[in-house]
């Protein structure tokens, strides 16, 4: 199926286009450079609706649907991957999780300053010694009356300095396997929530990445998001929304590379002729916009299909996996097509390369994708 986007879709992309090239491109390469938090863009895309773009207008979002975000957020990745992985995980796992399990007293107090911009929020899943099998997690909370007290360590997590509330799972219940996680909001003021390590990255450098440390970190009950044991539900949730976005980065930096790869084959001459006069280039030319468009049509069926209120995990896990693995080979060849220049940083495709390398790695390796996809294929057919 061909996806036609309506009008509203048509005019959200091409408004987050022209922000995302004017505003957010041209200090990007700097941002990588210097790893600087890029909080004067989140500043303004909070003004523009994009940090809380599907939450409904009284928590202070756009009430956009799905489509309108991921095409969003793909033209903030071709601009900036640092800068989407953040609007990503903002939208898709915070502001969902708060919107979709949330009290009104709750959203109140935290969804609208995040919907609004004001506020970066973060998710803390993964451990030292659980990432894909989050039900080995070791972080604890134990019931003091009125209060949970959290002890434990995140890894990995995406804008754990920068964020002002975190998202964060633990066990309530340790002998209840993954019905006994539960969730919790805690603001980073909270005394016992300590920012740890800061990783020094390959890609996403502008993205802080850090540990986050609970040591004896008291937080009152009513902070618990929706119920006890309700804590890996709301993670897998986020994450079946939160690959659909990564479908969106990874279609975002693919373009990147691709209209990058053909400006510059279109002008470099080599044996007299441009370079796209051979047809070893023209063929690189055919598939990698083939593949970038196939990628674009699994994200857009995701996403329209949790639009419709339809099960969609198979889908996003597709959506991730295909688009994840794209952009790898996508960026790897425009650097093949730049010759030795691509190996510089003089070009941005040495930068898109770097960047896209994480794609198949976080919110659930390839391997997941393909135990997630292939679970529900087997389970769909033992309903035959």
């Amino acid at each position: 199926m061909l996806f036609k986007l309506t009008d509203e879709q048509k005019m959200i992309r091409n408004m987050v286009r022209e922000f995302s090239r004017k505003v957010i491109a041209p200090t990007a390469a700097e941002r990588d450079r210097t790893k600087e938090f890029p909080a004067g863009n989140f500043k303004q895309m909070g003004e523009l609706g994009l940090m809380g773009m599907m939450v409904p207008e009284a928590y202070g979002g756009e009430s956009a649907d799905t489509v309108s975000y991921v095409l969003a957020l793909s033209e903030i990745a071709y601009s900036c991957a640092s800068t989407s992985v953040v609007m990503s995980v903002q939208n898709s796992i915070v502001c969902e999780s708060l919107n979709n399990f949330g009290t009104t007293k709750q959203k109140q107090q935290f969804l609208t300053p995040l919907a609004s911009g004001k506020m970066i929020g973060a998710f803390g899943l993964t451990e030292p010694d659980a990432g894909s099998d989050p039900v080995s997690q070791a972080t604890v909370a134990v019931k003091d009356k009125d209060d949970y007290i959290i002890n434990g360590t995140k890894r990995f997590i995406t804008s754990g300095k920068h964020a002002k509330v975190v998202l964060v799972t633990a066990k309530t219940d340790p002998d209840a396997g993954h019905k006994g996680i539960s969730c919790f909001i805690v603001p980073k003021d909270t005394k016992g929530l300590i920012v740890g390590h800061e990783e020094d990255k390959m890609g996403l450098r502008a993205s802080d990445t850090t540990d986050l440390i609970f040591e004896d970190c008291r937080v009152p009950a009513s902070w618990m998001l929706g119920k006890k044991g309700d804590g890996f539900k709301i993670a897998m949730s986020g994450l079946d929304s939160g690959r659909i976005g990564i479908a969106a980065q990874s279609i975002g930096v693919a373009q990147a590379a691709f209209d990058a790869a053909v400006a510059y084959a279109s002008q470099r001459r080599q044996f007299g002729v441009p370079v796209t006069k051979h047809q070893a280039i023209r063929f690189q030319i055919a598939d990698m916009a083939t593949q970038i468009e196939a990628a674009r049509q699994l994200m857009l069926s995701a996403a329209s299909m949790k639009d419709r209120k339809e099960p969609y995990t198979k889908e996003a896990s597709m959506a991730k996996l295909f688009a994840s693995e794209m952009v790898n080979e996508v960026t790897a060849r425009a650097i093949q097509m730049h010759g030795g220049y691509g190996f510089t940083k003089d070009y941005v495709v040495e930068r898109l390369y770097r960047d896209a390398r994480v794609f198949t790695i976080y919110e659930g390796t390839s391997e997941i994708q393909r135990i997630v996809i292939s679970n529900n294929i087997l389970k769909d057919k033992r309903k035959l």
